[in-house]
């Protein structure tokens, strides 16, 4: 892929912004062409999202200019941004779920005529950017409806209303299926071909390496290099983020497994009702689920740590059956659940550090009479504080403050503090960077090494090749097959997910 050979769209110039305490960036440079896509990396808290919000005229920096084909502008308003061309979709979509979807596209900017909003028009125009985007929903479709690959093409359409001619997103994939990351994918390289220019900010490097003309690096709030052409390659970036060459990225090392710590005999799910799943998790031992989105894996977790009814079956931990009519009764019999969507369901963002990891322990530690058990939260806190480095100034900072990384640091360390037997990890790296990714990596490997029986889903491919024992691959609710460590590999899984009944032979 070739870096296209024309003047610089947009200049970042030494561009530096502080906040309380912290300089977020410091004499940060940044280029791009037009028609190209940057890709821009780091590690959570390396700036990426500081500079993307001055470029949306969010935030001011302190220090610094931009330019846009020569020209020095001031970027002191969304407004101001959007009458540059620079429009940023955020990872969390913006949409209004309730209004129709050329209603979105030109919300606050709706053509006028005779003093009246021009309905027809806005239907024209917004069918115009969803024929060049090839969504094929009408107009008047209402946005609850529409999956999310669906609404992250209604974004870039009102960006596209606004005549962007700098499209930053910001974790595009994050949420979306395999099918709906190749079809956004798709509509960057169509983009390209159209003469828009492109900041891609992700954290997953085969899409960076897919469709990156070029990578730049941030560390620490300060440029670590650029990337182009062949030097576009997992190692490559991974050195340039974390500052050192890792050499083995999933920390993983041999275990004997022990006892039956999970049996599932015969579950049926509400969400499956005509599936039995039948599998067993031994103590020391990493088990993945792998399939495709809708497969069923979110569901078979709710069920077994209690947030939803079985149908029928039996669930068993360490040879005992166990009722599981709530989360209580699962955590009571050793298991613990870190949810896919950690912001929602496995932390309390307005609750400071100490307060979520002592989350989970307020039964097991409370005194008589019920009362809160304060020295052992505190204790609690230190040691999984120090034992995950967690990267907070204390242990009273407020949940909200923490990267992504750290936050999902803080949802493990709650489960941790009650020394689970068996440990389900639902897209356990979602939204971190890569070194927290393997930071987590490494602590699966030696939670399994002491005894816990580690059940986890991952939409990863890699994950799930690099860290797992073995793996059972789940299709339309049922479980389709299972592999072991010597037969994993991409293929394998792929036919196993797609409803072939046995992996092809390699």
């Amino acid at each position: 892929m070739n870096v296209p050979d024309k003047s610089p769209l947009l200049v970042v110039e030494n561009v530096t912004k502080r906040f309380p305490g912290v300089t977020a960036l410091n004499k940060i440079c940044l280029s791009l062409a037009q028609g190209e896509v940057l890709a821009l990396i780091g590690e959570n808290g390396a700036g990426k999202s500081t500079l993307m919000k001055i470029l949306a005229g969010v935030q001011t920096p302190d220090e610094g200019s931009i330019h846009v084909r020569d020209r020095r502008i001031k970027l002191d308003s969304v407004q101001a941004a959007q009458a540059n061309g620079i429009a940023l979709i955020h990872q969390e979509l913006n949409l209004s779920g309730n209004l129709s979807v050329a209603d979105n596209i030109f919300l606050g900017r709706e053509p006028l005529r005779y003093g009246l909003i021009d309905k027809k028009k806005i239907r024209d125009d917004a069918q115009s950017l969803l024929t060049l985007l090839d969504l094929n929903v009408s107009p008047e479709t209402i946005v609850d409806t529409l999956s999310i690959g669906q609404q992250q093409l209604v974004e870039i359409a009102r960006a596209l209303s606004v005549n962007a001619q700098v499209l930053i997103m910001d974790e595009p994939t994050s949420s979306l299926s395999q099918h709906e990351t190749e079809r956004l994918m798709e509509v960057v390289k169509d983009l390209r071909s159209r003469d828009v220019s492109v900041i891609y900010i992700s954290h997953r490097l085969g899409e960076v390496k897919e469709l990156a003309d070029r990578v730049t690096v941030f560390r620490d709030g300060e440029n670590a290099g650029d990337l182009v052409g062949d030097e576009i390659n997992h190692s490559r970036m991974v050195q340039l983020m974390v500052g050192r060459d890792i050499s083995q990225f999933y920390v993983r090392s041999p275990h004997d497994a022990g006892d039956t710590a999970l049996e599932v005999n015969g579950l049926q799910t509400a969400a499956n009702p005509g599936c039995r799943l039948d599998f067993t998790v031994r103590a020391r031992e990493i088990v993945g689920i792998a399939g495709l989105v809708g497969a069923g894996r979110t569901e078979l977790f709710e069920v077994l740590f209690g947030v939803q009814p079985a149908i029928a079956g039996a669930v068993s931990v360490s040879g005992q059956q166990i009722a599981l009519r709530s989360p209580f009764d699962a955590i009571r019999s050793g298991i613990a659940l870190v949810p896919e969507d950690r912001k929602q369901q496995g932390i309390i963002l307005e609750m400071t550090v100490r307060t979520n990891i002592g989350l989970a322990g307020l039964r097991q530690h409370r005194k008589k009479a019920g009362f809160l058990n304060a020295a052992q939260e505190a204790n609690d806190a230190a040691v999984m504080i120090n034992r995950l480095k967690i990267k907070t100034p204390n242990p009273h900072q407020m949940a909200k403050y923490l990267s992504g990384g750290n936050q999902q640091k803080v949802v493990l360390g709650k489960w941790l503090a009650i020394a689970p037997k068996v440990l389900l990890l639902d897209e356990p790296t979602r939204g971190i960077d890569v070194g927290a990714k393997q930071e987590i990596y490494a602590l699966m490997d030696e939670l399994a090494k002491k005894g816990v029986a580690i059940l986890f889903i991952s939409s990863e491919m890699e994950e799930i090749l690099g860290m797992s024992d073995r793996t059972l691959v789940m299709h339309e609710g049922q479980i389709s097959g299972e592999l072991m460590r010597d037969e994993l590999s991409e293929e394998a899984v792929m036919q196993l997910a797609t409803g072939n009944v046995a992996p092809a032979s390699s």
